[in-house]
C-alpha cells in the first residue's frame, strides 16, 4: 500500500505515469489483504468470519456517516486503505495473542482508521491525482463566498448602463476559448519584465464561485461561468472594478469528486450573441448586454447522451450561422451545430464519446476546417455542413482534454495525457480526398489536460507537471524544467515569453526559447488550486481559478 500511493509522487513523471497506481493500488493490496486473511491467514475460522464480518460492519457504518464527497473514489484513496492498513498491521503485532484478543483489536483499529473518514471532506484532487481533504464541519470556499454575498441583480436591471458598451461587442478583444484559433497566443504589447522595480499591478480581486471556465473579454465586459450551490451560472464583470453587472443562472450542479463542481467550458462571443455550454449540457445563447435568455437546449436531450465523467467541457465554436458543440451522442450526434437565430439543430457530425476537448475552426491547405480530438484520434470537418473530412486514427483507452494545434500550413500536433506523448501529423489533399501521415511521435510531452503552445519552431507545454520544450521538427526534447503542475500557458507573441499560471496560482514568466528554462519574473495571483487558462488583453491580465478571480495590470516596456 505504501509503495503504492508514495512510490509514484518520488520518481520522474512517476505521477503522471504511474497515477492509476497511487490511486487503485492500495484497492488492490485491501482485496489481497482480504483474501490472505481468509484463506492464508493462520487465525482460527471463527476468528476469520468475525474478523471479515467486523471490517465490512466498520466499513459500511463508516460510509453511511461519512461526508457525501467521501464516497466513491475517496473511499478507495483514503478510507478502505487505512482501516484494512491498520487492520494487517494489528493482526501482524499481536500475532503470538490469543485470538480473542488479536481479532478484537484488529477490527477496533480497522474501525478507528475507517472512522477518520467520517471527519473529513474531499475537495478534489491536484493534478498529480493527490485528494484535498479538509475537516467536514469547516465550510468550503464556496460556501463561504455564498454566506457573504449579496443577492444578484435583477435581469436586466443594468441594460441602461451597459447600453454604452454595446458597441464593444462587436469587435471583441478575447472573444473564446484560448483566444483567436484556440492557439492559446496573445498579441498584447511588448511587457516589461523587470518585475521587482515595476511589479504588477492588482486592479481588484473577488471571490467567485467554482468553475475551471477562463473569460470572454470585450472592452470593460468580462464573461464567465460559476457554481453557486444548486445553481449554474453565467455572470458579466466589470472588467474595471471586477463587480458583477449581470447574472444568468440555471438548475444544474455537477458533483464530480475528483474534479470538483463548477462549469468546465468558457463563453464565446459572437455577433452580438453570448454561447455557454453547462456541466450537465446546457447550452444557452444570451444577451451579452443584459444575460437575457435568448434560447436553450440541452444537449443530453437533443444527442440522446449522458452528462460525461468529467461535465460537458466543450466550450461552443460559432461558424457563421451555427454554433458548434460537443453532444456526445451516439451515431451522427457526437458533435452537433445549432442555429445561433432560433436554437433549431442545422446539422450533427459522428464524434467519439467522452470527449473533453472543444471544436475548433483551423486553416489547413489554404481552407478552414473544423478539427476536433477525441479519445479515438482527430476529425477534420467541413465547417459548412459538418461532413468529415478526415478521420485520424490514434486510438487511446484514456481521455483527451487538450486542443490540436496547427503548425504551418498541414502539420497538426495532436497533444495527449498520460503516457501516450505528442504526435505530430502532416495532412495531404489529392482529387478531392484527405490523407495524413505521421511525422513523428514523442513520449516526451504528455501534456495531460494542460494545453501547449508553439513559437520559433518549438512547442512548449506540460510533461507530467514540468515545463518542456520539443523540437517541432523531430519531437526530440530540447530541455525540461521548472514545476508549475496542472497550469496553464499563454504564449506572449510580441515578447516572445511564456506566461504560465501554475496550478499553484503563481504567474511566471519564461523566455520561449530552446536554449534552456529560465524564470524572469513572477508573482503570487491567485490562492487555491489554478486550472484555468489566463488571458492577456493589452496590458490587462485576467485570471481566475474555482475560488477568486483577479486583474492585473502589467507593466510594458
Amino acid at each position: 500500500m505504501l509503495v503504492a500511493r508514495f512510490g509514484p509522487g518520488l520518481l520522474e513523471d512517476g505521477s503522471a505515469k504511474y497515477w492509476m497506481a497511487a490511486v487503485f493500488g492500495p484497492l488492490l493490496c485491501c482485496v489481497l489483504l482480504l483474501i490472505w486473511w481468509l484463506a492464508a491467514s493462520r487465525a482460527t475460522w471463527r476468528e476469520r468470519l468475525f474478523g471479515f464480518l467486523g471490517l465490512v460492519a466498520a466499513a459500511f457504518l463508516t460510509l453511511s456517516l461519512a461526508h457525501p464527497s467521501m464516497r466513491g473514489p475517496a473511499t478507495t484513496y483514503l478510507t478502505l486503505p487505512t482501516g484494512f492498513f491498520l487492520f494487517a498491521i494489528a493482526a501482524t503485532v499481536l500475532r503470538a495473542s490469543p485470538p480473542a484478543v488479536r481479532s478484537r483489536a484488529a477490527v477496533l483499529l480497522a474501525a478507528a482508521g475507517f472512522g477518520i473518514s467520517a471527519l473529513l471532506r474531499a475537495d478534489g484532487m491536484t493534478g498529480d491525482y493527490q485528494f484535498e481533504f479538509h475537516p467536514r464541519w469547516r465550510p468550503t470556499t464556496e460556501e463561504s463566498m455564498l454566506a457573504g454575498t449579496a443577492p444578484a441583480p435583477a435581469k436586466g436591471a443594468q441594460a441602461t448602463d451597459l447600453a454604452p458598451l454595446a458597441r464593444s461587442l462587436a469587435q471583441p478583444e478575447w472573444a473564446e476559448f484560448r483566444g483567436p484559433g484556440r492557439a492559446g497566443r496573445s498579441p498584447a504589447p511588448r511587457i516589461a519584465t523587470n518585475w521587482t522595480t515595476h511589479p504588477p499591478k492588482q486592479l481588484w480581486k473577488v471571490p467567485i464561485g467554482p468553475a475551471w471556465s477562463s473569460v470572454a473579454v470585450a472592452g470593460r465586459l468580462l464573461f464567465t461561468q460559476e457554481q453557486r450551490g444548486p445553481k449554474e451560472g453565467v455572470i458579466c464583470q466589470d472588467a474595471e472594478t471586477g463587480r458583477v453587472l449581470w447574472r444568468t443562472e440555471v438548475d444544474a450542479r455537477l458533483e464530480d469528486p475528483m474534479g470538483g463542481p463548477g462549469p468546465r467550458a468558457t463563453p464565446t462571443l459572437s455577433n452580438g450573441g453570448l454561447y455557454v455550454v453547462g456541466s450537465t449540457g446546457t447550452l444557452m445563447r444570451l444577451d451579452p448586454l443584459t444575460g437575457r435568455i435568448v434560447w436553450k437546449k440541452e444537449l443530453t436531450e437533443v444527442a440522446a447522451s449522458k452528462v460525461p465523467m468529467w461535465g460537458f467541457s466543450s466550450s461552443p465554436l460559432v461558424l457563421g450561422s451555427v454554433v458548434a458543440v460537443y453532444g456526445g451522442g451516439a451515431g451522427e450526434k457526437g458533435l452537433l451545430a445549432f442555429d445561433t437565430s432560433s436554437g433549431d439543430l442545422r446539422w450533427s457530425a459522428p464524434c467519439p464519446e467522452n470527449s473533453y476537448g472543444s471544436p475548433q475552426l483551423s486553416s489547413l491547405l489554404g481552407e478552414q476546417s473544423v478539427l476536433m480530438l477525441s479519445c479515438s484520434g482527430l476529425l477534420l470537418l467541413d465547417p459548412s455542413n459538418g461532413k468529415t473530412r478526415l478521420d485520424y486514427d490514434w486510438k487511446i483507452n484514456q481521455y483527451r482534454a487538450i486542443q490540436p494545434h496547427v503548425v504551418g500550413v498541414d502539420t497538426v500536433l495532436l497533444p495527449t495525457g498520460m503516457n501516450m506523448g505528442t504526435r505530430a501529423i502532416r495532412v495531404k489533399k489529392g482529387n478531392g480526398t484527405y490523407s495524413a501521415e505521421e511525422l513523428w511521435t514523442s513520449r516526451q510531452l504528455k501534456p495531460d489536460f494542460v494545453d501547449l503552445v508553439t513559437h520559433g519552431g518549438h512547442a512548449y507545454g506540460n510533461d507530467g507537471g514540468i515545463l518542456t520544450c520539443i523540437d517541432l521538427q523531430s519531437g526530440d526534447r530540447k530541455w525540461k524544467g521548472g514545476r508549475y503542475g496542472k497550469g496553464q500557458i499563454l504564449l506572449l507573441e510580441n515578447s516572445g515569453l511564456l506566461l504560465i499560471l501554475s496550478e499553484q496560482g503563481q504567474v511566471v514568466l519564461v523566455p520561449a526559447t530552446p536554449s534552456g528554462h529560465q524564470e524572469i519574473a513572477s508573482f503570487q495571483a491567485l490562492e487555491g488550486k489554478t486550472w484555468n487558462h489566463p488571458v492577456l488583453v493589452g496590458d490587462r491580465l485576467y485570471v481566475r481559478n474555482s475560488e477568486q478571480a483577479a486583474a492585473y495590470q502589467l507593466p510594458l516596456e
